[in-house]
């Protein structure tokens, strides 16, 4: 199912001072759970009316009860250490640092719900429709398979693949059962197999890129396997990393256009387009027009407010290569992929929301 949103943002907002406060008491022992949980539903509270004062018609929470983006596969599921791969950042203060996703280290036993905390809140607070994001099970076969580490309990990243399909299915099939109607699965680690770099750091470690992607895309689907379509809509955000404005993957979509849009089953793919790291629309042409793309033209990575003639521009190049009626619109990332956000402010950021919106009402008469 897929509900024709036009506007979207693609999941995370930057965090309240009062809130990144609160977490630091928590984490310091300085305040009790509650409180954390009072401060966080406080500012999901704050956001939703301000994303209903902007007009947006599908709601998120912002991610504001998570650290990272991720870091709730970690803190559900039993087997995770506290070692990390490395990435090479590329933006500002670039360099290599950790990923915030934690190793395995043990095999893995889901002890509770992802997103335990956040969709019974969302039922109740949400002003519309709202959409949960989930990691999808593929992030985990690059982010936190440390040859060393993992590979005494699972061998190959197929073996691990196979029990983190199993988590998320059970979580999605959860989300289903008490009624989200939206759910996003967001897999950065798909922009791997686009990026030259990527793909030959990849082969070194003596696995095929192509065969990699075909694996991940297959236990994705395994995951969305039992969705009832007619009754959710399934996204994917396909991100090139985000964190403090940095990035890590560049590249075309061209590479994995066809398998992606062919095989994946989702019914709106949200692609970041919001720079020349992202190449053109022509890989769009191959995109089912059963489907939707959701543009992701406003940086959320820099202050600089995109102009509306800009956009407008943009979509209608895009539709060169995919109907109008299958485009939407969208912020590239979300705005705070990991808790410290990027390098701009809030003010930044719901400018740019607003402009997503008003854009949206411009080319399709609604958001």
């Amino acid at each position: 199912m897929d509900q024709a949103y036009r506007a979207e943002h693609v999941g995370s907002l930057l965090r309240p001072p009062e809130l990144l406060e609160a977490r630091a008491a928590y984490v310091e022992g300085r305040s009790s759970q509650r409180q954390l949980r009072e401060a966080e539903d406080r500012a999901i509270q704050d956001s939703l009316q301000r994303q209903r004062a902007i007009g947006l018609g599908i709601y998120s929470d912002g991610e504001l009860r998570r650290g990272s983006w991720l870091t709730d596969m970690a803190e559900a599921v039993e087997g995770f250490v506290p070692d990390k791969v490395i990435l090479e950042w590329q933006g500002p203060g670039g360099g290599a640092e950790a990923s915030t996703a934690n190793v395995v280290g043990r095999k893995l036993r889901k002890v509770h719900k992802l997103t335990a905390e956040e969709l019974p809140f969302l039922k109740a607070a949400s002003p519309g429709p709202f959409k949960i994001t989930l990691p999808a099970p593929s992030n985990f076969m690059v982010a936190s398979f440390k040859p060393g580490v993992t590979d005494a309990f699972y061998p190959t990243h197929a073996d691990l693949l196979e029990d983190l399909v199993l988590i998320v299915r059970d979580e999605i099939e959860w989300l289903v059962a008490e009624g989200a109607t939206y759910i996003q699965l967001d897999a950065p680690y798909y922009s791997h197999y686009l990026d030259p770099r990527q793909r030959e750091r990849i082969g070194r470690g003596g696995r095929d890129p192509d065969r990699e992607f075909e694996r991940a895309i297959a236990g994705d689907n395994a995951a969305l396997a039992r969705v009832p379509r007619d009754k959710v809509t399934l996204g994917v955000h396909v991100c090139r990393g985000n964190s403090r404005s940095r990035w890590y993957a560049e590249g075309g979509y061209d590479r994995i256009a066809e398998r992606l849009f062919g095989s994946l089953e989702v019914d709106r793919f949200l692609l970041e387009y919001d720079g020349l790291r992202s190449g053109g629309f022509e890989p769009l042409r191959l995109v089912p027009r059963t489907k939707a793309v959701v543009l992701g033209l406003v940086t959320t990575k820099e202050p600089r407010l995109e102009s509306p003639d800009e956009l407008r521009r943009r979509i209608d190049e895009a539709a060169r290569f995919l109907p109008l009626e299958n485009l939407a619109l969208s912020p590239q990332c979300g705005f705070a992929s990991v808790a410290s956000g990027n390098l701009l402010s809030t003010e930044d950021e719901w400018r740019k929301l607003e402009l997503v919106v008003n854009t949206a009402r411009q080319v399709w008469g609604r958001p």
